[in-house]
């Protein structure tokens, strides 16, 4: 076995179908390790760090902190930082930026230098999606940094390598999948080299037909219509390069369409005839002889109503309409007759927002809002409408203003790692809460501004630290923000620490210690002077 270095490409951004196929122009550089013999591949290292722009300013990052900048004569596409043979003080965690016309660009994908044996393995990833079916031309990537080396795929279960991709030239291979499984991937050097240890396990799923897209409302179209008017969902598919199909029931729905990514369209409605309202679903089909429909969306549906019908009752039970936080809330609907579709209303800037359609058997629909917060509260309505002709509708009910005093619940944050975080790797901390469709913030102690900003449809959030160093160490919390026209804030969650472990030669040490000025937490600074990062932070959704 030699004793040397040993490098890893991981990449800090999982790849997406939009990301993949659209086209943009992505500024980050790329970095990857060059061997001075692939027989010893350890014994004379360089660091390799490419940018899309000329610039006359490089620098290299080591395990979350930045190196002293490289300034060139004449601006360059590339920079060379020889490393020569691998020593402890040499071993860590690399990422490279350059200098643009104003400020740092945002860091390479990550390379890693070991200095140990077996080499560590590369990364293995999915595109476009990490299943199959017939029409679907899904391929494995694996991915290490260090250049000119043999990939070698494995299939779970088998014995021997399915396949061998040599790049000679490149720190990636692309393999085809045709057969459901778990596969991974490895590497090596020379043709009589050790393999590196494997990768993740990546599972192949075999899916027929493809999964269902989802479908929306938009929100000008999110309340209740009248005839004649227009509106407009927005169907989202798994994956890019589809076409797309609005039903109503078993009809296909023959609508203009646009779009703005290859993985979605919007489709246009125009002068909706009082028949329109009701649920609609979206499917696709992917682009061949042998391609089949996916699944239907789940329904989305259109309110319409032209107000001739008499307002239904609206009625809340517990009758207080200030409950309790966390309290269980019921409102009834109640028609003159049944056979009718029920749908809540919310009054948000002088319009009526649906927030809940129901179709029961009786004359009265109960609308549930459990676990109420001050995100419910607001003054609610409610219509119904004829599901047979004329297709008529009702005027809205008489306003329930509901009232919830108190913040926003608090929300719980997770560290999904144990220990001291080992610098260069990312910290990713999950922020749970109990409220849908708001922005979540990671906060530092003793700092005004977040650290990291995202916005899910989703209860949670992961959010990042990309690249840690010990300047990144500290006490963080979480808290969520809702959107929109009456913006809430919930209280802090309690408390994580953050360790950053510090290395010193061949000893790792933990250092939970904070130091002096934190740069953004979201990104690497590149410069040696946190100010310099003072205007690289995340945009919040």
């Amino acid at each position: 076995m030699f004793a040397g270095a040993a490098l890893l490409l991981l990449w800090g951004l999982a790849l997406s179908p939009v990301t993949e196929q659209a086209t943009f122009f992505d500024p980050r550089p790329s970095l990857w390790a060059e061997a001075g013999s692939p027989l010893a591949p350890w014994a004379n290292v360089t660091l390799t760090c490419q940018s899309p722009l000329p610039t006359q300013k490089f620098q290299l990052l080591k395990d979350g902190v930045g190196q002293e900048p490289v300034h060139l004569e004449s601006p360059a596409h590339e920079h060379r930082f020889p490393l020569g043979p691998v020593t402890s003080a040499t071993r860590g965690l690399y990422r490279c930026s350059y200098k643009g016309d104003n400020d740092w660009i945002s860091p390479s994908n990550l390379v890693e230098v070991t200095g140990a044996e077996p080499l560590p393995p590369p990364s293995l990833s999915t595109s476009p999606v990490s299943w199959i079916t017939p029409g679907l031309n899904t391929t494995l990537l694996c991915f290490t940094g260090l250049r000119g080396v043999t990939f070698l795929l494995r299939r779970e279960g088998e014995d021997q390598f399915l396949e061998v991709a040599e790049a000679p030239e490149a720190t990636q291979a692309t393999f085809p999948v045709h057969r459901a499984g778990n596969y991974s991937c490895s590497y090596r050097t020379h043709a009589a080299g050790t393999p590196s240890e494997p990768s993740a396990m990546v599972t192949i799923e075999e899916l027929a037909p493809p999964p269902a897209p989802t479908l929306t409302v938009d929100r000008e179209s999110a309340r209740v219509l009248r005839p004649g008017s227009p509106a407009s969902l927005t169907c989202v598919a798994p994956l890019s390069g589809v076409d797309f199909q609005l039903r109503r029931g078993a009809e296909e729905q023959l609508v203009p369409q646009a779009s703005s990514s290859p993985d979605r369209v919007f489709f246009k409605l125009s002068a909706l005839a009082a028949g329109d309202g009701g649920g609609y679903t979206c499917r696709y089909r992917l682009r061949g002889e042998l391609a089949a429909w996916s699944r239907d969306s789940a329904p989305a549906e259109l309110v319409l109503s032209d107000g001739t019908l008499p307002a239904p009752e609206l009625s809340a039970e517990p009758a207080t309409l200030n409950p309790a936080p966390g309290a269980l809330v019921q409102l009834r609907c109640r028609a003159p007759r049944a056979g009718v579709r029920f749908a809540l209303l919310r009054k948000d800037a002088d319009r009526l927002w649906v927030q809940r359609v129901l179709s029961p058997a009786g004359p009265e629909a109960q609308f549930e809002l459990r676990g109420v917060s001050a995100v419910d509260s607001g003054n609610y309505s409610c219509v119904y409408t004829d599901t047979s002709p004329p297709f008529a509708g009702s005027k809205p009910s008489a306003t329930l203003e509901l009232r919830v005093d108190g913040p926003l619940p608090r929300p719980q944050l997770r560290a999904l790692w144990t220990g001291a975080v080992t610098p260069g790797r990312d910290a990713v901390l999950r922020c749970e809460a109990q409220v849908p469709d708001v922005s979540f913030l990671l906060l530092r102690a003793g700092e005004e501004e977040p650290s990291a900003v995202t916005w899910s449809t989703h209860r949670s959030a992961d959010l990042v630290l990309t690249y840690v160093g010990p300047q990144h160490a500290g006490t963080y919390s979480c808290r969520y923000r809702t959107d929109g026209p009456r913006s809430l804030l919930s209280e802090l969650s309690d408390p994580v620490e953050l360790r950053v472990a510090v290395k010193f030669s061949r000893s790792v040490v933990s250092n939970s210690l904070r130091p002096h000025g934190l740069q953004h937490a979201g990104l690497p600074c590149p410069s040696p002077t946190p100010r310099a990062c003072s205007n690289s932070r995340p945009s919040s959704r």
